[in-house]
């Protein structure tokens, strides 16, 4: 059932939109947020103030649509973020010659939508901000939620993340909607976005594939396509990921039946698609690893020979720890224990997850003890609770078996 749309109102300094809960029809109404920005850039306002009277006619919007919208949603935001910002260009003293009076409503007229989210995500991977701020500027300017939902989501105060994204606007200020941009830059902004999960009103695993599917739609690049199954195939196995008390469950430990098969079929085509085209990429190889856990229907029929393969693939683009440490894992179920052992042992133990991934290697080489040993110092190192938590119960479980053995 649609709810009612929430009351808009201003912090106390009057500078910040505070939404209780997301706009009606919350992602259809930000899917205009891009075009109308890219508008007023074309017209000459700096992106700050382009962003700034944006967020002006969201608010406007939510008190004048009511239940009926205009017949051009975007023709109507743009102008009325235009007189916004004419309004704040007015009630500057020092900036009054350039006062201008605008009655007629401009036109919409065709907007390039792919194109203008394209240069939105390239001004908002900008290579002098931090990924934060990057990530925080690409969900507020081409995502169109407000302050309050992405610092909700990031579980930081309002106040702490309008700083973030004023100092990012400050940073970009100077760069043009037409500067070049790096593709790769904007992909890992989304994956961090993706990686985020789920907190509070906003979904960013899902508002990272919407994302996704806009740069996928405005540039062909099979390496984005990769991204974006890759993304698909491990949101399919969401639901399954954790229980109804929060805990973590290991893939080989995961219900199966509560996979979404619709969006690992996507998934599988769109990866399909892109390793046609003949340009392997870090993406499209973790996606093609994640498909073969996909189109596992037990664990016990996982294609870990292929898996190791891929890995293999893998570390010709990304050659770091945690896919050495993956790929010993898969050694050992595709080799055996001794073979995985042995991959292990090229690594640095003290890369994060390495006791982890020793602990299930040892267990499955029958060494109950330095299993349990290894879980617990996994537990200890944990970078959270339900990893820890995770780690905890396995080392309880391996001694459980190991006092069983011995008696």
């Amino acid at each position: 059932m649609a709810r009612g749309p929430p009351v808009p109102h201003r912090s106390p300094d009057g500078r910040r939109l505070i939404v209780s809960r997301p706009f009606p029809d919350d992602v259809e109404l930000r899917r205009l947020v891009p075009a109308v920005i890219s508008v007023l850039v074309r017209r000459g306002v700096d992106f700050a103030a382009a962003e700034d009277a944006v967020q002006e006619a969201l608010i406007r919007a939510l008190s004048a649509w009511g239940s009926e919208r205009p017949s051009d949603p975007t023709a109507w935001l743009v102008t009325v973020a235009w007189r916004a910002h004419l309004d704040a260009v007015r009630s500057t003293a020092a900036r009054r010659d350039r006062e201008v009076r605008v009655d007629a409503e401009p036109s919409g007229g065709a907007v390039s939508d792919a194109d203008d989210t394209l240069a939105l995500h390239f001004l908002c991977a900008h290579p002098d901000l931090s990924p934060s701020s990057a990530v925080a500027l690409t969900l507020r300017a081409v995502g169109g939620l407000t302050t309050r939902q992405i610092a909700d989501a990031y579980m930081v105060p309002e106040a702490t993340m309008a700083q973030r994204i004023s100092r990012a606007k400050r940073t970009i200020a100077a760069s043009t909607l037409d500067r070049p941009g790096d593709v790769g830059t904007v992909m890992r902004v989304l994956y961090l976005i993706f990686n985020e999960g789920y907190s509070g009103d906003v979904d960013l695993a899902a508002e990272a594939i919407r994302l996704t599917r806009q740069l996928a739609r405005a540039v062909r690049e099979p390496e984005v396509d990769g991204l974006l199954a890759l993304m698909l195939l491990h949101h399919a196995r969401r639901a399954s990921r954790t229980r109804p008390d929060g805990a973590l469950v290991p893939l080989a430990e995961q219900d199966r039946s509560m996979w979404d098969t619709d969006l690992i079929a996507e998934g599988v085509t769109i990866l399909q698609g892109a390793l046609a085209r003949d340009r392997l990429g870090e993406f499209q190889a973790q996606a093609a690893i994640a498909a073969l856990h996909a189109d596992a229907r037990r664990v016990e029929e996982t294609d870990w020979l292929q898996i190791v393969e891929w890995y293999d693939e893998l570390l010709r683009f990304a050659e770091t720890p945690i896919v050495r440490l993956n790929r010993a894992v898969a050694i050992g179920e595709a080799d055996g224990a001794p073979a995985g052992l042995a991959a292990l042992a090229e690594i640095d133990a003290s890369v994060p997850r390495h006791d982890a991934v020793a602990a299930h290697l040892h267990e499955a080489n029958g060494d109950l003890e330095a299993a349990a040993r290894l879980h617990a110092e996994a537990a200890r190192r944990a970078p959270s609770l339900a990893e820890r938590d995770h780690q905890l119960r396995q080392a309880a479980r391996v001694n459980g078996m190991r006092r069983a053995r011995d008696r």
